[in-house]
């Protein structure tokens, strides 16, 4: 998306089933500057992507509008408990049900008599009291369905409710007809009940669709939940209880024991136990002393903390996690868009079918009262309601079960792809290891004295945030060094740094960059060859002035991530080949290799090659995952098919991939595709169900086996089954965490 377009989000109301979605869609599409829509049925949300300057959320509203909707802009940056439209709610509240079903009862009751064979209690039911019941709950209860239907014929579309709309007139005005026919000497048989029943099946269908699909955001609204309304904030010296909206940058925030952190910070003094579970998935407290950042929304334990604020409102971590999931939800996975195409067909079939089944049984037949009450049957059966909701709501959960557990999935094209991955790449350092090297050996070559070197050392790197320079501070902290002013600071392709201190010009980095310079360093080769052979990365420090001269040797070393080899055994296990693409040196990617169980790596990659490792990889078949934590694993997690970033590495890294480990836990990468492979599963469940029951219930119907009423329980049914297998994803548990 370039810089002149931007994003809405609205909230529609009124749509019932997948057709709608592809009406809502086209309205807006037709709006100049639009650049693409994606309506969420499950959600009832639009994501509208378009030209900030020739667009604006009224043109958008407007258009919905237009369609036969409702529409409110969502402002993503406020809090709020549930993107699902409340109307939507109110709408199929329980009252309805419960009238329609009041009213409809006294008519069941003589349609299962008829079932049975007794035919006194139809007989105690007056034709006009049949008409009296059955009135109120077509035209009253049922009167949303002629509106929108309405609204979909004068779009030239066709949804659910128009279904509904004609099937149900059809036996009611064909009760009526019957009922004012005078030829009949006896009462005749009227089809009150088809048409009130299905009504009041719709409904119900409707309330416990509503019902179930509330459940399936509980991962936003429990986040939402964490946000404070108020914190206590020091202003000068005193104590102000504020709205969270009134707290600034630089705030110094009080945390007392038991309460949630109000901010994203520093602490400046205390130290406590903090549970950041439904924020990262960690199960266990989390120690913080001073200095150690802090996330707004998690729980303080026992001590006393003093957070000094760094972000607030819509840049706080919890406020991007609430964004990122609710973006996820509201995309369209790719077999969606299938699906949609689909609908956009199937309710005009649907009517040519039921035509053909009226003018069948009319004409061949001779009866025309079955045939209506036959076609009546196709059109009820076949409303699409559950292909509508078979990917978003399984999307939904799926996408918020992950988050619960520290796995952030970004939008359902990543979702969905993930579980079809064959190969997962992953970068070494912070990634499979900890990323906190230490200073192992230093060995000084030119005969200066071991802390000049590592005072020279320190000094060029001082400010650098590299795992390697933070080594060489550490050290040089430990033993007190005065380190000097470098100035003329750049890097060298990856290959280290060079710098100027004093008059003199030095450089670090890697043997790469000693071959480069066309240093000699054979002298050393058997010392730096026994330290590789260990694990360890080997950088050089040199003077270049006339003569180039190599004054150091550092040798720094790093250990495993506690989880890292589970994170490999679960992915081998899964069938999936695990590759390690690292920029340190041949001997400590071998060793990490090794002691993991990866028989495919790569030693010595710049940063803009790990990207065409990516992509060579992907041209040998398969999907392909890159899991990274660094600004130089950028490109390749873009490259990747699916892109893997851990939140202990860098902002760059998580803008750049698809999926984001909040415990920058590498056992979580098995997770997230196992996690997509279940919800994929669910998916395809869903649309095999969805489609069922129409490929099996519309040719039923149109040969008279299958009665209105049938067809109705069979439609409510439909969409209250799909939601709720969808739901099932919420006992999804990470393997990490076993």
């Amino acid at each position: 998306m370039n810089d002149k377009n931007t994003e809405w989000t609205l909230a529609i109301k009124g749509m019932s089933c997948a057709s709608c979605v592809g009406r809502v869609e086209k309205a807006l599409l037709k709006i100049e500057g639009v650049v693409s829509a994606e309506v969420n049925l499950a959600l009832e949300t639009a994501l509208v992507t378009g030209s900030s300057q020739a667009l604006n959320a009224e043109q958008l509203v407007a258009a919905v509008a237009a369609a036969g909707y409702q529409a409110q802009l969502i402002n993503l940056d406020e809090p709020h408990t549930e993107v699902v439209s409340d109307t939507a709610t109110a709408v199929y509240s329980w009252w309805p049900v419960a009238v329609a079903a009041l009213l409809s009862l006294p008519l069941t009751l003589g349609m299962v008599a008829d079932w049975l064979g007794l035919q006194f209690w139809r007989g105690h039911i007056a034709g006009w009291l049949q008409w009296l019941l059955a009135t109120p709950v077509q035209f009253w209860l049922g009167w949303r369905f002629y509106k929108a239907g309405w609204y979909a014929l004068k779009a030239g579309a066709g949804n659910m409710d128009l279904l509904v709309a004609i099937g149900t007139s059809a036996a009611y005005g064909l009760s009526v007809y019957l009922l004012l026919d005078t030829t009949h000497d006896a009462m005749p048989h009227l089809y009150f009940e088809t048409s009130a029943i299905v009504i009041t099946l719709v409904l119900l269908g409707k309330w416990l669709e509503t019902r179930a699909k509330s459940k399936t955001t509980e991962a936003i609204r429990a986040l939402n939940a964490l946000r404070p309304e108020q914190a206590s904030v020091m202003r000068d010296g005193q104590e102000l209880k504020l709205a969270i909206n009134a707290v600034k940058l630089g705030d110094l925030v009080m945390v007392r024991p038991g309460e949630r952190i109000a901010v994203d910070g520093l602490v400046e003094q205390g130290d406590s136990q903090v549970d950041e579970s439904l924020i990262t998935g960690e199960n266990l407290p989390v120690a913080k002393k001073i200095g150690d950042k802090v996330t707004g929304g998690a729980m303080n334990g026992e001590g006393l903390l003093y957070v000094k604020t760094t972000a607030i409102g819509a840049e706080s971590v919890l406020a991007r996690i609430v964004r990122l999931v609710e973006s996820a939800q509201a995309k369209k996975a790719p077999i969606q868009r299938l699906v949609d195409k689909v609908s956009e067909v199937f309710v005009p079939v649907v009517i040519v079918v039921a035509l053909i089944t009226l003018l069948a049984w009319g004409f061949i037949g001779g009866d025309w009262q079955a045939a209506i009450l036959n076609a009546v049957a196709v059109l009820v059966i076949a409303c699409p309601c559950a292909l509508g909701l078979a990917t978003p709501t399984a999307i939904m959960v799926g996408t918020g079960v992950a988050a619960k557990h520290g796995i952030l999935i970004k939008d359902a094209e990543a979702l969905e792809l993930a579980h079809a991955v064959q190969t997962v790449a992953f970068d070494k350092t912070g990634t499979l290891t900890e990323g906190r090297p230490k200073l192992i050996e230093l060995l000084p070559i030119s005969g200066d004295d071991e802390h000049d070197i590592l005072m020279l050392a320190a000094s060029l790197q001082a400010g650098s945030e590299h795992p390697l320079a933070k080594a060489v501070l550490h050290a040089a902290q430990e033993k007190g060094l005065q380190l000097q002013t470098a100035q003329h600071i750049h890097a060298l392709s990856g290959k280290g740094l060079q710098g100027q201190i004093g008059d003199d010009l030095f450089v670090l980095g890697s043997s790469a960059l000693m071959q480069d310079l066309a240093l000699d360093v054979t002298a050393f080769n058997t010392r730096s060859a026994e330290l590789e052979a260990k694990g360890y990365s080997i950088s050089w420090l040199c003077f270049l002035g006339k003569k180039p001269q190599l004054l150091g040797l550092f040798a720094f070393g790093d250990t495993l991530k506690a989880s890292a080899k589970q994170a490999i055994t679960s992915l081998q296990q899964q069938a999936i080949q695990t590759v390690l693409i690292s920029g340190d040196n041949q001997g400590s990617a071998s060793s990490v290799a090794k002691q993991l169980g990866i028989t495919k790596f790569y030693a010595h990659v710049l940063p803009e090659d790990k990207a065409n490792i990516v992509k060579a990889l992907k041209q040998g078949g398969g999907l392909v995952a890159m899991v990274g934590d660094g600004i130089n694993d950028a490109p390749a997690l873009a490259e990747a098919d699916v892109g893997i970033a851990m939140s202990s590495g860098t902002d760059v890294a998580m803008h750049a991939a698809a999926i984001t480990l909040m415990r920058g836990n590498p056992a979580l990468v098995a997770d997230a595709i196992s996690i997509s492979k279940l919800t994929y599963a669910k998916i395809r469940q869903n649309l095999f169900w969805a489609f069922v029951y129409n490929v099996v219930g519309i040719p039923l119907a149109a040969f008279g086996l299958l009665n209105p009423v049938i067809a109705g329980a069979a439609m409510a049914l439909s969409s209250f089954s799909v939601v709720t297998n969808a739901l099932t994803l919420r006992l999804w548990r990470p393997q990490a965490d076993k």
